[in-house]
């Protein structure tokens, strides 16, 4: 088995012993809803209504739910096959089965996939697990019809609040955990997640090929990293003021380069 191999299976594994939960506030907690609606916003902004859409990690189901409802068909996939069976079960509890079409399918799988869809999309970070992004958008570029467009939410190389939160307690080789290269172990659950983080321009790279770029903007710059979310319940009529500043100035030079996310928008070409 190859460093990659073992590392997805580290990964899936990881997010099989949380999926029971994980639409809870493990993995749906105040702040990651905020930026949830950040996407949602933005999907609905660039597709039509009744479009076709892949969702590429899509955990318990939440987004394909959300754009299903909206009129949408989804064709909702995992890594994880706990998160897909979650998903079935969500898509079947709310009647929605006909619009959410759930599979075990990981990023890295999407060679195995002979379909055409209008829109890709992909929340929270699975992206940043795929060993090869490169050749994730061919897949995608293939899987698109023409027109066809990305969607992505990244978890990004520069986070302040994370800086400043692991720095002020002593804890500096965390603080600077997104500054590595490569593949870098993360911790949930017992288990290991392993990521690699992106600036906007470096993560666009291995989709200019295939694809223009649209634009990017910062997620969670002003307002604290959803595992702050604590922070957030004792003060959190700053938070909303910081997160305002989130929506007013997100997306301006420099700054759209950091936060927690960053979502990107990007053109087949």
């Amino acid at each position: 088995m190859s460093l990659d191999e073992a590392q997805l299976l580290d990964t899936q594994r990881a997010f099989d012993s949380v999926a029971a939960d994980y639409d809870g506030p493990r993995g749906n907690n105040e702040l990651i809803q905020r930026m949830r609606l950040a996407l949602w916003d933005t999907v609905q902004g660039e597709f039509p209504t009744a479009s076709r859409l892949l969702d590429l990690g899509c955990g318990t189901g939440i987004d394909a739910l959300e754009f299903a409802r909206r009129g949408h068909q989804v064709v909702a996939s995992d890594w994880s096959p706990q998160m897909v069976e979650r998903t079935r079960a969500r898509a079947v509890a709310e009647d929605l089965q006909s619009h959410v079409s759930a599979i075990h399918l990981g990023i890295q799988q999407l060679d195995r996939l002979d379909d055409a869809f209008d829109g890709i999309y992909s929340n929270f970070g699975p992206l940043n697990c795929a060993p090869d992004l490169g050749a994730v958008a061919a897949e995608c570029a293939r899987l698109l019809r023409p027109g066809g467009r990305l969607v992505f939410s990244v978890m990004g190389r520069i986070c302040p609040w994370e800086l400043g939160h692991y720095a002020l307690r002593g804890r500096f080789r965390r603080a600077g955990v997104r500054a590595a290269r490569g593949a870098t172990a993360v911790g949930m659950n017992h288990h290991t997640i392993w990521t690699r983080y992106y600036l906007p321009r470096e993560f666009y790279r291995a989709f200019a090929e295939h694809f223009s770029l649209a634009g990017y903007r910062a997620l969670s710059l002003f307002m604290p990293p959803p595992y702050l979310v604590d922070y957030y319940r004792r003060h959190r009529r700053w938070c909303e003021r910081l997160g305002r500043l989130d929506d007013r100035f997100g997306a301006l030079p420099l700054l759209r380069g950091m936060g927690d996310h960053f979502l990107i928008v990007m053109r087949r070409r």
